[in-house]
């Protein structure tokens, strides 16, 4: 039996690894397009921050690793450019010949790319992005041949505020214009407050409400250009978010999902039954609302690696449901979020109720203790947690993971608050702040449903 892989980073190698342990005779081929495997994209931002590391200190293993050790017939520099379905055959290019290969069962791991901007001036040299270990390096490349003392980052999302902390710490000044009046639209305002004070009191300069128009090349170096002002700098980070690589797919008529992102079932299959997707090319099911989304994280890529191989030859195991939980640190914040805002809460259906408070890191007199912001999203009619997110200088990174167990749990507000959750005081008060924000939501939760009761109407 021959199993193709198409991409071979994190989801793609994962079910290679898995599929030769599991079925050691398995032929095993993987199609790289790029020169680049297994690697932490994740690391980017603070291997840029450091001008004496190399980008190759992300590559994790090698892909002599995967063909020696491990027996994967791993080819890079192929693109796959089509899938024949009728014929079990992938087409495609290298160095400018062409190749195909029949599989008896194909998996789909092209990831995302970083998504761009319909304006002019995109493709000018110094407008860069992050997503592959070749941006990375062309990034890292232009830091060390041209005087960057300026750059403007397009995008306040976790790459746009990991990079604004990574170029601030090679003395670049940061200007991050944002179309929107707020950052981090998923945070309380109160809290995305204090990442924007963060940021200037660190140097980078936070415009809101701005609206760009276009890139130009000027004799300066580049000018951004808004509605209302232009912003003369050496280099423009466009960090707008990313996008499945899902063409591949659709050209060969498989079914897509949100965003354009390849529709897989609970065991990882596409619309044909021969060919699974997996990591950021595919979409997945919400644990609160059942329904498709598109969520694109780490951990998700590495599992649905894993459960492909488990689901090869029959459907084994079911891939869990997500909530989306995800953190990220800019200067000296911890941001970390799970589940639900407020807002999508509200699309999905729920009736929105949230709370958020200010606590501590540790227990009162704790050298080292920092404010705490805590919030939590519940539904008003069932009690039911459905989100939260929480922004501290500590505390805040795997406090986050506690609030995303409640969600797997399918808990109550109540039944949460009543978790048993360790305390000593250089952790955290006796009553840990998310118990404390749980406790106020319980109050705003009984307050919501009385002021909001229809009255009884006689008949």
């Amino acid at each position: 039996m021959k199993f193709v892989v198409i991409g071979g980073d994190a989801a793609g190698l994962s079910a290679a690894s898995k599929a030769k342990r599991m079925y050691p005779d398995l032929d095993v081929i993987v199609f790289e397009k790029t020169f680049d495997v297994s690697f932490s994209a994740c690391g980017m931002p603070y291997n840029i921050a450091d001008p004496l590391r190399g980008i190759d200190d992300l590559v994790v293993r090698s892909a002599d690793v995967f063909r020696n050790k491990q027996g994967i017939d791993l080819r890079l520099n192929h693109t796959v450019e089509s899938i024949d379905r009728e014929a079990k055959v992938v087409h495609g290019r290298s160095d400018g010949k062409e190749f195909s290969e029949s599989y008896d069962k194909l998996l789909i791991a092209t990831g995302a790319r970083a998504r761009s901007l319909p304006l002019p001036g995109m493709d000018l040299p110094g407008v860069l992005t992050l997503r592959a270990l070749d941006d990375g390096r062309a990034m890292k490349r232009y830091l060390a041949e041209n005087t960057v003392r300026s750059a403007v980052i397009v995008g306040s999302g976790y790459i746009g505020l990991e990079m604004a902390e990574a170029l601030c710490a090679r003395g670049v000044g940061v200007i991050l214009p944002e179309v929107r009046t707020e950052i981090l639209p998923w945070l309380p305002l109160e809290m995305s407050k204090l990442i924007i004070e963060e940021l200037e009191c660190k140097g980078a300069q936070v415009m809101l409400g701005v609206d760009l128009t276009e890139i130009r090349r000027t004799d300066k170096g580049l000018q951004v250009v808004t509605r209302d002002s232009r912003l003369d700098v050496d280099m423009v980070l466009i960090a707008v978010g990313v996008e499945p690589r899902s063409e591949l797919a659709a050209n060969a008529g498989l079914a897509l999902g949100p965003y354009k992102a390849i529709a897989v079932d609970k065991y990882l299959r596409t619309s044909d039954p021969n060919i699974f997707a997996a990591g950021d090319c595919a979409d997945a099911f919400h644990a609160l609302t059942g329904a498709r989304v598109w969520i694109p994280l780490g951990l998700r890529a590495n599992r649905t690696g894993w459960l492909v191989a488990e689901n090869l030859l029959e459907n084994k195991t079911e891939a869990p449901d997500i909530v989306g939980t995800a953190v990220f640190k800019t200067f000296g914040y911890e941001v970390a979020r799970t589940g639900l805002s407020v807002g999508e809460a509200e699309t999905a259906g729920f009736q929105a109720v949230d709370t958020y408070i200010k606590s501590r890191s540790r227990a009162w007199r704790q050298p080292g203790a920092e404010d705490l912001w805590v919030q939590l999203v519940a539904d008003r009619s069932t009690e039911k947690l459905l989100g939260g997110s929480i922004v501290g200088k500590e505390g805040a990174a795997h406090r986050i993971d506690s609030i995303a167990v409640a969600l797997h749990a399918g808990m109550s507000v109540t039944e949460f608050f009543n978790c048993d959750m360790a305390y000593a005081p250089p952790f955290g008060p006796v009553w840990d702040p998310m118990l404390t924000c749980a406790n106020v939501l319980l109050t705003n939760l009984k307050k919501a449903s009385t002021a909001e009761k229809p009255p009884i109407m006689e008949p």
